[in-house]
């Protein structure tokens, strides 16, 4: 079948989205430094049946994605950007979802900019793309009864709407406070233990949707700051190509070592714009007592 290239780390709704279309998900490992799809594997893994790259910007950190799209101009192949993550995050100046044919965001409650249940959307700059992708949306059908093409049920409701029409207001406000929130985490952590704090390129504009770090002792430390009150995440547990439903797809641990060796090591700190100094200034202690007494 048609095959689409994307990355080994994420969500695994973004390579669900291959399997549903009758395709298959071929995965490059991860660059890393900043835990995206690795760009200079990408063309290795290109193939007759392939028809699109699916990148994802992780976290809220663009993948270097003007790169990716020079590669599907090469190779005559379609972009869609996962940005689900990555609400009015930019690379050179350029919002993320713009580069490809079509960018899709998550409204998911806990995301940057959230309903108040699930919701999403899909751009494009391309009106006979839009108007399928409506259709597909409505049962096929722009006009009440008049179905053309086989759809879903896929629209947003008016409350979901509406919070979101609301809240819209306040995103960039939300991401620029999350911002200064790695900033002091960054600062903060440097030097502590063997943490890897993220990496932010010149060329980006990184929102944070999550602040991950890295280190050996993931485990350890997510129950150290447990019990001193800290909630913290992991994202993700395992890669993609080891999960169950692409088992069949027969992946080997060398082929995505990167992806392998940081689901054993990375954890996600609270991040949210209302996070205080003080909260910033306890968790980052917190931390610090762990790697003292280890």
């Amino acid at each position: 079948g048609d095959e689409v290239i994307t990355t080994s780390l994420s969500w695994i709704s973004t390579a669900e989205a291959i399997l549903q279309c009758g395709a298959i998900p071929v995965f490059v490992d991860i660059n890393p430094k900043t835990f995206n799809i690795d760009v200079k594997k990408i063309e290795s893994k290109i193939s007759k049946k392939t028809k699109a790259i699916l990148p994802v910007h992780l976290y809220g950190q663009p993948s270097e994605i003007q790169q990716i799209k020079d590669i599907c101009i090469k190779n005559k192949i379609a972009l869609v950007e996962d940005c689900a993550q990555a609400h009015f995050s930019e690379y050179n100046n350029k919002k993320v979802g713009t580069f490809g044919q079509i960018g899709t965001f998550s409204f998911y409650p806990g995301k940057n900019l959230g309903a108040f249940g699930d919701g999403g959307a899909l751009i494009t700059n391309d009106l006979r793309l839009s108007e399928r992708i409506r259709r597909i949306a409505n049962h096929g059908a722009l006009n009440k009864h008049d179905h053309l093409i086989e759809g879903i049920n896929s629209r947003l409701d008016g409350i979901q709407a509406g919070i979101l029409s609301v809240k819209l207001k306040y995103i960039n406000d939300w991401n620029s406070k999350r911002l200064k929130i790695a900033k002091s985490y960054s600062s903060l952590l440097k030097n502590i233990g063997d943490i890897q704090i993220p990496f932010i390129d010149d060329s980006i504009k990184h929102i944070f949707h999550i602040y991950c770090i890295k280190t050996s002792f993931r485990d350890e430390l997510k129950t150290y700051l447990l019990k001193k009150g800290i909630s913290t995440g992991i994202h993700y547990p395992k890669a993609l190509p080891f999960l169950k439903p692409f088992s069949s797809l027969d992946h080997s641990i060398e082929l995505f070592q990167n992806s392998h060796d940081i689901t054993n090591q990375i954890l996600s700190l609270p991040m949210y714009p209302e996070l205080t100094e003080n909260e910033i200034e306890y968790i980052v202690k917190s931390i610090k007592s762990f790697f003292k007494s280890n």
